[in-house]
């Protein structure tokens, strides 16, 4: 038998049992599909938070303070004590302690309520200095952001997020406006650029103010909640990271085993975070597999109920000259393409589901030419491997027996 009639013969036969096998097509396909979309979300949650921390500035590091132990040895988190302060920045600032070091960024934080006219808000107040403009990676989208010379003035000016914007002021612009925040009248003199969420928060949620401002309103004059660090390019990333931690043990007279402080650069969160969603793209890869290996059980049992079904069919194909290879190759061409239309209806179920989740999940579903490849080659040989011992066992069967069989 030619192959185009052992193809035109095995469509017949799988047309002939149109129920049972879309019904085991749909095994393959739930499987393929199921198993495309997990390692996609999985992929597409690498790129988000990988994109979420690259915004968080470019060529970054972060200088946090360590933690805090009361009288009683109670000890509290990481980021909790207040070990750094305006001096440690000025001198990670010095291009003569840390060449490689571009700009520096100290940060106040806190959490007021914001008011402008009738509207109120609570939100993030951020002390900062004019350079976090940049190390952060921020641009405005409205008016400006503060100077140097209102910094060294304590100016009552802020610049304020598109969110904080929305809530205060609706969509009347900001810049211009009044507001208070803990009781201190400032002046709102620009709105940042749209960020968007970030592991951090709302990036778009927030106040800053000059961090000599923040400090007159707070009380907390000379100490700095953390640093951001701006290597000068990528590739001294890891050098600036090394002069931003010797200056710091030497400044604060301790010894690595007793750092009161902690660098974190953006390799380690991005490496911290794909470990995470890997290891959970390949549980739920593993468990999305299980329904692969229940659609070959599936094209095995219609295989061999087939075989049942043709005992004398195949019995007279015997006694007319077909050798067992011919009936072997017939039964495995059935079975490839059982396979191979699951497959193929599998990767266009997966890519609609890649094109439709986002809209819900609010982050990508990334699926990879490889990928596409890949989970054709395995559907065609799980139809290929789940029709190997239904096609040997037709091909076993003796002439004689096959035309005795009622």
């Amino acid at each position: 038998m030619r192959g185009g009639e052992t193809l035109r013969t095995a469509f017949d036969a799988i047309r002939t049992r149109r129920m049972r096998s879309a019904l085991t097509v749909l095994g393959i396909l739930i499987g393929i599909c199921a198993v495309m979309l997990t390692v996609g979300l999985g992929q597409g949650a690498q790129q988000q938070v990988t994109k979420q921390i690259d915004s968080l500035g470019s060529n970054l590091l972060v200088v946090s303070p360590g933690s805090t132990t009361s009288t009683t040895g109670l000890r509290s988190a990481r980021g909790t004590a207040t070990t750094l302060t305006d001096a440690d920045a000025a001198l990670l600032a010095q291009r003569t302690v840390a060449p490689d070091i571009a700009a520096v960024a100290p940060v106040s934080t806190g959490s007021e309520n914001v008011v402008a006219g009738t509207a109120n808000w609570t939100t993030s107040i951020v002390g900062t200095t004019p350079s976090w403009l940049d190390v952060r990676a921020r641009t405005v989208t409205s008016g400006r952001f503060f100077t140097n010379a209102e910094l060294a003035s304590s100016a009552p000016v802020a610049v304020i997020g598109s969110t904080t914007a929305q809530e205060l002021f609706g969509l009347r612009s900001p810049v211009g406006q009044q507001i208070s925040v803990g009781g201190e009248a400032l002046t709102v003199i620009g709105e940042l650029n749209t960020a968007g969420s970030t592991i951090g928060g709302d990036q778009d949620d927030q106040v800053v103010v000059p961090s000599t401002t923040w400090a007159q309103a707070s009380g907390t004059a000379g100490t700095v909640s953390s640093i951001y660090v701006e290597a000068a390019s990528a590739q001294d990333l890891s050098a600036a990271y090394q002069e931003a931690t010797n200056a710091l043990l030497t400044n604060h007279d301790v010894t690595t085993a007793t750092a009161d402080f902690t660098v974190s650069s953006q390799a380690s969160l991005v490496q911290t975070a794909t470990t995470t969603t890997s290891i959970l793209t390949v549980l739920l890869g593993g468990i999305a597999a299980i329904s692969l290996l229940v659609g070959g059980i599936g094209v095995m049992n219609i295989m061999l109920v087939s075989v049942t079904e043709r005992i004398r069919e195949i019995g007279l194909r015997k006694a007319l000259g077909a050798t067992p290879g011919v009936i072997l190759r017939q039964f495995l061409v059935e079975a490839s393409m059982l396979g191979l239309v699951g497959g193929v209806l599998g990767i266009l179920l997966g890519v609609v589901g890649a094109l439709v989740l986002p809209i819900f999940l609010g982050f990508p579903v990334v699926i990879s030419p490889a990928a596409t490849v890949a989970a054709l080659l395995v559907s065609l040989a799980i139809g290929v491997v789940a029709g190997v011992y239904p096609a040997n066992r037709a091909a076993r069967l003796a002439p004689i027996d096959a035309l005795r069989t009622e």
